[in-house]
């Protein structure tokens, strides 16, 4: 879990990436696929998707203002990609050393 801070439209916001929100932020990049994908779906799931970005921006201080929203969940996204990646590469090189030692059995 880690904090992250950024600033939209002057405005300074901070969330905690807990799994909560790394889970909300991967539903969210789903749907948008989702519309993405089937534009005829768009509207079906576009209230899931507004919901969605309202559970997130829930997990923020200060409360977002709605013209921050956008800017906001986009910052958000990026954070929890960048965690992503960093995991994955703690992962990856954690398994190299590993692979090299059970190849010497």
């Amino acid at each position: 879990m880690s904090s992250k801070e950024f600033q939209v439209n002057g405005t300074d916001y901070k969330v905690v990436l807990t799994d909560q929100v790394i889970g909300q932020v991967n539903t969210l990049k789903e749907l948008y696929n989702v519309g993405y994908e089937d534009p005829e779906s768009f509207e079906d799931v576009s209230a899931e998707i507004s919901s969605t970005i309202n559970e997130i921006a829930s997990n923020v201080e200060p409360a977002a203002e709605d013209s921050d929203l956008d800017g906001l969940i986009q910052e958000i996204i990026k954070a929890v990609d960048t965690k992503a990646a960093q995991i994955e590469k703690e992962l990856g090189e954690k398994e190299k050393p590993r692979k090299k030692s059970k190849s010497k059995k």
